[in-house]
């Protein structure tokens, strides 16, 4: 009885020692990860929006083309932010050509509205 006790004694100690890690993400991995899953979730809702569209389904367009233009900016702005932690020049050509295109998107359907 006495080995068993000091035996789970043991364990207790080594768990309570030993310090317990976080796997938190850094600012790098959150703002590359935020990128993606909207760039991601933007370039769904414009597929699924065109394939209601080929099936003649013309229900809330504008709202969804609003919620990604709006998506694809933000996933910008979170591609721009991953490059400065990185302390990389980001390639602003792309950015600034993606930024127009969702820009567009917005504008477009603001103005139909």
């Amino acid at each position: 009885m006495k080995i068993i006790i000091n035996f789970f004694l043991l364990i207790y100690l080594i768990y309570m020692s030993i310090p317990n890690q976080v796997n938190a993400e850094n600012k790098l991995d959150f703002y590359m990860n935020d990128f993606y899953n909207k760039s991601n979730e933007a370039s769904l809702i414009l597929k699924k929006i065109e394939s209601d569209m080929k099936l003649g389904i013309k229900d809330k367009i504008c709202s969804r083309q609003i919620k990604a233009a709006e998506l694809g900016i933000l996933a910008n702005e979170s591609l721009i932010k991953a490059f400065q932690i990185a302390g990389t020049e980001p390639p602003n050509s792309s950015i600034n050509s993606s930024q127009k295109r969702w820009e567009s998107l917005l504008n477009d359907c603001k103005n139909f509205n």
